[in-house]
């Protein structure tokens, strides 16, 4: 079986960008791949996956891919003709638009795919419409089911369930398995704190980062509280972006020029996993997937080299470096606070700045960390480059079930 490569990995800028619309960011951002690609022309291109959470609140249901690329079919600059299949998945859109690509491209019916993530969430003249887009990331059927979950979560973790108008609830969420994670294994506010410094210092050097200075671990406690022990400087904000990937298939990738197979990253795993209303103790749909991508790419956790995790909080990288296995499960605490996953440190990780401070247009997210990864593994990180990495690893959750997300993806890529 043939492999896959990603040869064009971008991210726009990401931020608060009110005068861009869904189709100028679509057009940025596949503008953008192309060139990165170098050797693949639009032409090439025989599938499309697009990934959007909320172009809906437009009243953009459905074709939303179709529709955001219609003026660049016009112009003649992507093909006639390409199926477009749109996806979401919540937060872990964009990886699904991966991970669809992928498989086209593993079936054999591609041999160049492109996933293509796009979103906008910060609407100032109406901010309504974020309120109304987070709220699709968790079950409006039965509301009673995880209000009961987490009025029961919230006894046991010491931190009483009570959402506000200020903030999402999904901040609700992330604080009470912060206060359970403390609870339990004595993880403290400081050491979410030195994740959320750390971030905020790899994103001081992203030129598409959001939030572009730095702060200490003394600054972001100080900061204005969220809901305790988050502050917002250890929250990802709204904002608006794009990113997207160019897939080809190795046969593809054979017949590129030298210096485009040189620059060309290896697909060595992509996985998903589903999320469920499970205990507290239980481990988080995360493991499930990253096993599986482990298993897939025939490594094991120690052998990753950088790696770019889904903190939506500050608390989730400490809580994913558990769940990916690079320290013991009630360790991540002090495997942050260690200096591991800083720069030079054991197993660098968001790179990026991550979601604090990269930003977090939801259905790009997941796409801009293969953009970062992509980075690192060709050496063209720039001051946030990590030291000869192989192994990359993007772990990007999406939705929430209880104390679960809906869905997480894992993909492993590999230097070529």
């Amino acid at each position: 079986m043939s492999g896959v490569y990603v040869v064009g990995a971008i991210s726009t800028r990401f931020g608060k960008r009110p005068k861009d619309s869904i189709k100028d960011l679509t057009r940025e951002a596949y503008l953008q791949v192309l060139q990165d690609a170098a050797a693949i022309s639009a032409s090439d291109i025989e599938s499309c996956w697009f990934g959007n959470c909320g172009m809906w609140t437009d009243n953009q249901g459905s074709i939303r891919g179709q529709v955001a690329l219609t003026p660049l079919v016009r112009e003649g600059l992507f093909p006639e003709r390409v199926p477009v299949t749109n996806v979401e998945g919540g937060c872990a859109t964009a990886s699904m638009a991966f991970n669809g690509a992928w498989k086209d491209i593993m079936s054999g019916t591609a041999e160049v795919s492109l996933a293509l993530g796009v979103e906008k969430t910060y609407f100032p003249d109406n901010p309504e419409k974020t309120t109304r887009l987070y709220c699709g990331g968790i079950d409006q059927y039965d509301p009673q089911e995880w209000e009961q979950y987490y009025h029961n979560a919230g006894a046991e973790a010491g931190k009483a369930f009570e959402p506000a108008p200020d903030r999402t609830i999904f901040m609700d969420t992330y604080a009470m398995q912060a206060s359970y994670h403390m609870k339990r294994y004595g993880t403290t506010a400081e050491q979410i704190a030195i994740a959320a410094a750390k971030n905020h210092c790899y994103g001081a050097l992203n030129p598409r980062a959001q939030y572009r200075f730095k702060m200490t671990a003394q600054e972001v406690l100080a900061d204005r509280p969220v809901t305790a022990p988050l502050t917002r400087a250890m929250c990802a904000p709204v904002g608006d972006g794009a990113a997207a990937a160019l897939l080809v298939s190795e046969d593809c990738l054979k017949r590129l020029p030298q210096p485009v197979q040189a620059r060309a990253v290896r697909v060595a795993a992509t996985t998903l996993s589903g999320g469920k209303y499970r205990s507290l103790e239980e481990p988080g749909l995360s493991r499930f997937a990253a096993r599986k991508a482990y298993a897939q790419a025939g490594i094991k956790p120690a052998d990753i080299d950088v790696a770019e995790v889904h903190d939506a909080t500050s608390f989730c990288e400490i809580y994913q470096a558990e769940m990916l296995e690079f320290c013991n499960e009630g360790e991540g605490g002090a495997f942050v606070s260690s200096g591991a996953t800083s720069p030079g440190g054991q197993l660098p990780i968001n790179t990026s700045g991550g979601l604090v401070s990269k930003g977090h247009p939801v259905g790009a997210t997941g796409l801009s960390m293969i953009a970062e990864l992509a980075e690192q593994l060709r050496g063209e990180a720039g001051e946030r480059q990590v030291a000869s990495p192989r192994y990359a690893l993007a772990e990007n959750g999406g939705g929430v079930m209880g104390f679960d997300e809906a869905a997480c993806s894992v993909i492993i890529l590999e230097a070529n």
